[in-house]
């Protein structure tokens, strides 16, 4: 039986690889990471502005409570909404795509054998090893299809990200992430000053745990994350300290 390339890396003295040669990568390709994280930063850093915007007009512990909880329903709509519509027609784009390439594939297999093995020859690969190679890959129209939307528009046709899941993960992100400020309210606080602490907290929290995905350190990311939502707060605190007055 043929000698698997581990086996034979094994036999001539390389170490055993420490992680599988498959799922040791982190997922980057957004599918539910990308919304799920916009989510809870966009839930938390919009809906605790605003809440400190209105706060910052002087009126009733209710009326912030109301704010606060059509904030939430109107941005978790709305962030759904997008992430699907956006998801969705990047999902449709990708598939035109790839129906041109399997028409291509049909109409001149030869140029298109031709196309792959020049791409692999020009990886550095012999090239008449490179033509070897791209015979055996495209003996399977599926796989075919699959290899060259891979090399050639650099897509992978079995991992599309799903518009359903996209939506989903903003929305439930965002209503979680906007809930936070309102919490101490809800428990019947009458001040600022608790739901300050508690967005200030979240907001250092989702920024560290952002960075468990990302190669910044976690303290940095954190902190980053609550200096943009704590300025971004305190700038419609005075607005609606300006408003208020105003139209006070």
């Amino acid at each position: 039986m043929t000698a698997t390339i581990t086996e034979r890396l094994t036999d001539d003295q390389h170490p055993k690889p420490r992680i599988p040669a498959e799922g040791h990568h982190r997922d980057v390709n957004g599918g539910w990471l990308r919304p799920a994280v916009f989510g809870a930063m966009d839930g938390l850093v919009s809906n605790f502005a605003l809440m400190t915007g209105v706060v910052g007009g002087a009126v009733s512990s209710g009326t912030v409570v109301l704010t606060g909880l059509a904030g939430l329903a109107a941005g978790a709509c709305s962030m759904a909404a997008g992430e699907y519509t956006s998801v969705a027609s990047q999902r449709e784009l990708v598939q035109a795509e790839i129906e041109a390439e399997r028409l291509e594939l049909s109409r001149n297999p030869h140029g298109e054998l031709a196309e792959l093995a020049e791409l692999y020859a020009s990886r550095g690969v012999d090239p008449d090893l490179a033509l070897a190679v791209a015979r055996q890959l495209s003996v399977d129209p599926d796989r075919t299809l699959e290899i060259h939307a891979r090399e050639e528009l650099g897509i992978d046709p079995n991992d599309l990200p799903s518009p359903v899941v996209a939506a989903a993960s903003s929305f439930v992100c965002f209503a979680v992430g906007a809930l936070l400020p309102l919490l101490p309210y809800l428990l019947g606080a009458t001040s600022l000053l608790p739901a300050l602490l508690l967005s200030l907290a979240g907001l250092f929290a989702c920024g560290a745990v952002v960075a468990r995905v990302t190669a910044r350190s976690w303290w940095f990311s954190g902190m980053r994350q609550l200096v943009l939502g704590g300025a971004a707060a305190g700038v419609t605190f005075l607005l609606g300290r300006l408003i208020g007055g105003a139209v006070g």
